[in-house]
């Protein structure tokens, strides 16, 4: 080729591209080496002790999951003195043969209300005996025996020397735990954040033998009480009574709603059915207003005497340790809080549910049927302000005006299969995972089949 021909400009665009040619392999033997040397690198710091700040770091984790679990299965923030002195639900419980009132409460009927055992806690004398038959489940002498080794779960007796029940309290755990039913239905090892469904919480306080500080709190007679605790029935709580004094819904049939599980809330901003505030707000407000701990809460919100009439003659906008009694919430909700976080939603037990099925359910899921739009995973929840009104997701707003914001949350998805005792929404009047759908379908004219609806269900089972 004769290239005296050719531009200057092509000559020197051929020069610079075998320039390339040849310094490309060299480029590469380059950058590989860089690779290496950073992966190497990597792995060095992979290996090597973590920084000072990390070991504190990881030590803060250690120490407040420790302290958290502990919180929530044994604490009682002090609210002995409300569930015993005041109450004398303890009475009740060990009976006029251990110092109390009546016939005391026997294993039987411990379980027949909802109470649970942990087996890991009972003494092995008693669990072969069990094992045996050879225990009266009729006897409260039992009762106090599994009360003193700690079994019987989130709930605590306090026993003198003369072995009179003297006083007792209650834990987180007594509503938001429950146990695998290993050794016995109630009894087995447990399993936090699991709402408890069996546990009839009415019932139980309505066998204190002294309810006028209830009674004279929401200006009623002590028999309206009883009345009352005894409609909730198995699995549901009114947190809102203390605050409204509203027993009854408008449409007649109770206002208490469904104990909410406390697992899968890492991500979720709001903890109950109907907002209120995150985690550690809830705690507070239980531990101080429902459970009747000693501590403080502040929450301004409830100085209204149009809406919340009994919370503000009672002063439960600001409350603080008064006399002698010391702040005994205020430093475990940090805690509290990290061990709530760090409980996940329970797997589906395989074979619970339909795969096949449940994988077209997701497609539906996130499309056709636009669940995803609300319940967006993998929080299947939303992201931020949660929180819809009533007429948005076609129910009445009742529940949803005792709260502050007048809004339901939109619930977390995962875990739904261990919690379908009781139905579905906040006062349970969906008894399945298929009303629930039916009712979405009608509501936003979504035109799924039935073929379509039963997908969409096993993928509800399989979450």
């Amino acid at each position: 080729m004769n290239t005296d021909r050719l531009p200057v400009a092509w000559l020197a665009r051929r020069a610079r591209s075998a320039t390339a040619i040849l310094v490309l392999p060299f480029a590469c033997v380059i950058a590989l080496s860089l690779v290496s040397s950073e992966l190497h690198a990597l792995r060095g710091r992979r290996n090597a002790a973590p920084s000072p700040f990390d070991a504190v770091i990881s030590e803060r984790a250690e120490d407040l999951f420790r302290q958290g679990a502990r919180i929530f299965r044994d604490d009682t923030f002090g609210d002995e003195t409300f569930w015993g002195d005041t109450l004398k639900l303890h009475l009740a419980i060990g009976g006029a043969r251990f110092g109390g009132v009546g016939p005391g409460v026997s294993p039987a009927t411990a379980l027949a209300v909802g109470l649970k055992v942990d087996v890991d806690k009972v003494p092995q004398p008693i669990l072969n005996a069990l094992k045996a038959g050879a225990v009266d489940l009729n006897d409260p002498a039992n009762t106090l025996a599994l009360l003193d080794a700690k079994a019987v779960v989130g709930v605590t007796a306090i026993r003198g020397a003369s072995g009179r029940v003297e006083s007792m309290g209650v834990q987180c755990s007594l509503c938001h735990s429950t146990v695998d039913d290993s050794f016995a239905p109630g009894i087995g090892r447990r399993l936090d954040g699991w709402a408890n469904r069996d546990l009839n919480v009415g019932a139980i306080i309505a066998l204190s033998p002294d309810l006028s500080a209830v009674a004279t709190l929401l200006q009623v007679e002590q028999s309206t009480v009883r009345s009352v605790l005894n409609s909730w029935g198995p699995g549901k709580f009114d947190a809102a009574l203390f605050l409204d004094g509203k027993a009854f819904r408008p449409d007649g049939k109770s206002a208490a709603t469904l104990i909410p599980p406390a697992f899968g809330l890492a991500g979720q901003n709001q903890h109950t059915f109907t907002g209120w505030g995150s985690v550690p707000y809830w705690n507070a407000f239980v531990a101080n207003l429902e459970m009747h701990g000693s501590g403080t809460f502040v929450d301004p919100r409830l100085n209204d005497p149009d809406r919340f009439p009994v919370a503000a003659r009672a002063g439960f906008f600001d409350v603080r340790p008064t006399g002698d009694s010391v702040d005994k919430v205020t430093s475990k909700l940090a805690a509290l809080q990290f061990y709530q976080l760090a409980i996940p939603a329970p797997a589906p037990p395989k074979g619970t549910f339909d795969q096949r099925a449940a994988e077209h359910g997701e497609t539906l899921f996130t499309g056709a049927a636009r669940c995803s739009t609300c319940h967006v995973p993998p929080l299947f929840s939303e992201p931020g302000w949660a929180m819809h009104t009533g007429a948005e997701i076609g129910i009445d707003d009742f529940q949803a005006n005792r709260s502050p914001d007048r809004r339901y949350r939109t619930t977390p998805l995962k875990g739904l299969w261990s919690h379908q005792k009781g139905g579905f929404y906040h006062d349970g009047r969906f008894a399945t995972l298929t009303a629930v759908v039916q009712h979405y379908n009608r509501v936003f004219n979504l035109r799924l089949t039935d073929s379509e609806m039963n997908e969409l269900v096993e993928y509800l089972k399989s979450l």
